[in-house]
């Protein structure tokens, strides 16, 4: 652990930044969720009488809720943006393109407070699932169904063995990073078929480091909080389908998913790798649990906070840029985090941007965040217990872990002050080299977040983390002989 000759970071916990801190115009944080499910996510039922003709799907027949209904509650719960992602089946591009696409129209009419994106849950080819999120614009309707009919797994009848292949998946990467306007893409549930710590299922690290590298601008990133987070035990209903998430190889931690929880573990390898990969939280709404679901609504539980401009343009910048923070039951809702070498002219880095310091260099960090500022949808105001200043080196190694990742230094209440809505903390150290810092917190007493168990109540198990601020130390220049 660094001890702390010298280096300061500011720690300001509030949602209105002030003028100095604004590094874009019109730029907040805005909230958001991009895995949101609606009548469109169909059933299939063959036909036993005729297997030969194509199924028909159900509509409803996996979520009850209207594309408006979900829209109208996302801004009940304070969203600022939201993406209608319905998975797919045998045809489904063409139920997308005839039947949600109109209804993503009309509720953008009937909520104008809510940008509305319009996407899929991607049947990723050799896995699990993604959310595809498709720019506003003329091209979407066509441009989401040409993706779908081509690469979605499920699409075709009879059944295509070759459309279930990891190669698949490179060459739809490939096709949408060479289309006039890109989609983003980002990995779903990363480690939901694990079958232990470490012991992933259909997803490695490796294989998000292979999107990224074949679709910078598409693949960003990975769903750091998942959804189904209220899915409780009950007669009837399987060990996975009892727990946070519905994992049941391996629980989530504090309710994320250990390829972000496990310090050291695979999201650290990545960025330890060089990767900017950007970590999100969603809601995966199939079913409320007041229903008899496992779910919350879009935004009751958890969001995507986004720093970006209420335009659809901007918020997928944001995204791509990595200006993100993941955050369950409202514990902050605003975040500053920026790196600058101290005593030094030029601009600090904030999160998603580099800094180039010489290892060793004294740095000055500011974060600034604000705490929860009303109750929550679960009746409570929920209070950070502490915040967690994490580093990690870059370093030649392509493992799905990274053993330099360290804690730096956590924060109590002892350690901030209160300046108007805001708590600040000032502290020092080195840079560390080539490498990246970030930051968690949450409102328990844990020091890392334990595995969750059935039944547990996700209300008073909250996290938030941010997304980083990367390192880079100037290459040292040979004296000439």
């Amino acid at each position: 652990m660094y001890r702390e000759p010298i280096l300061a970071l500011s720690l300001l916990v509030g949602l209105s930044m002030p003028a100095a801190a604004q590094s874009g115009a019109g730029r907040r944080w805005l909230a958001g969720d991009h895995h949101v499910h609606s009548i469109y996510s169909a059933r299939y039922r063959e036909d036993p009488a005729h297997p030969d003709r194509a199924p028909v799907p159900e509509i409803g027949g996996d979520s009850a809720h209207t594309i408006l209904q979900n829209a109208r509650m996302a801004r009940r719960f304070g969203l600022d943006w939201m993406v209608s992602t319905d998975h797919g089946g045998p045809g489904h591009s063409a139920l997308n393109h005839a039947r949600a696409w109109p209804d993503v129209v009309a509720a953008r009419k009937a909520v104008p407070g809510l940008v509305l994106f319009y996407g899929w849950e991607f049947d990723v080819p050799g896995g699990e699932h993604a959310s595809l999120i498709l720019p506003y614009g003329p091209a979407e309707r066509d441009t989401l169904r040409a993706i779908e009919s081509r690469f979605g797994k499920r699409e075709p009848f009879p059944a295509d063995p070759t459309r279930n292949a990891k190669a698949h998946m490179i060459a739809a990467l490939r096709y949408m990073a060479a289309l006039p306007v890109t989609p983003v893409l980002i990995a779903n549930h990363p480690s939901r078929t694990a079958t232990g710590l470490g012991r992933w299922g259909l997803h490695a690290p490796a294989e998000y480091r292979r999107w990224r590298d074949v679709a910078p601008m598409v693949a960003i990133g990975m769903e750091g909080a998942p959804g189904h987070q209220a899915a409780r035990p009950a007669t009837g209903i399987d060990a996975a389908h009892s727990m946070r998430g519905l994992y049941g190889g391996y629980p989530t931690l504090g309710g994320f998913d250990q390829m972000v929880a496990v310090l050291g573990g695979a999201w650290d390898a990545l960025l330890g790798q060089g990767l900017h990969w950007t970590i999100t939280a969603s809601s995966d709404s199939h079913g409320h649990w007041r229903e008899g679901g496992a779910d919350f609504w879009p935004g009751e539980y958890a969001k995507t906070w986004v720093f970006a401009a209420r335009r659809p343009a901007d918020i997928l910048s944001g995204l791509r840029a990595g200006r993100v923070f993941a955050a369950t039951g409202g514990l902050i809702e605003g975040i500053d985090f920026r790196v600058a070498r101290s005593g030094r002219p030029g601009p600090a880095a904030e999160m998603g941007q580099t800094l180039r310091a010489p290892a060793g260099e004294p740095l000055r960090v500011t974060i600034r965040f604000r705490p929860a500022s009303r109750a929550n949808a679960g009746g409570q105001v929920p209070q950070v217990d502490h915040v967690d200043l994490i580093a990690g080196s870059v370093r030649a190694d392509d493992g799905d872990r990274n053993p330099t990742t360290r804690l730096v230094r956590r924060f109590t209440a002892k350690d901030w002050r209160r300046e108007g809505e805001m708590q600040v903390i000032r502290y020092t150290m080195p840079a560390p080299g080539n490498g990246y810092l970030r930051l968690r917190g949450t409102n328990t007493q844990q020091g890392e977040p334990q595995p969750d168990v059935a039944g547990e109540d996700p209300w008073q198990d909250l996290w938030f983390y941010a997304n980083p601020v990367y390192l880079a130390a100037p290459a040292t220049r040979q004296r000439a002989r």
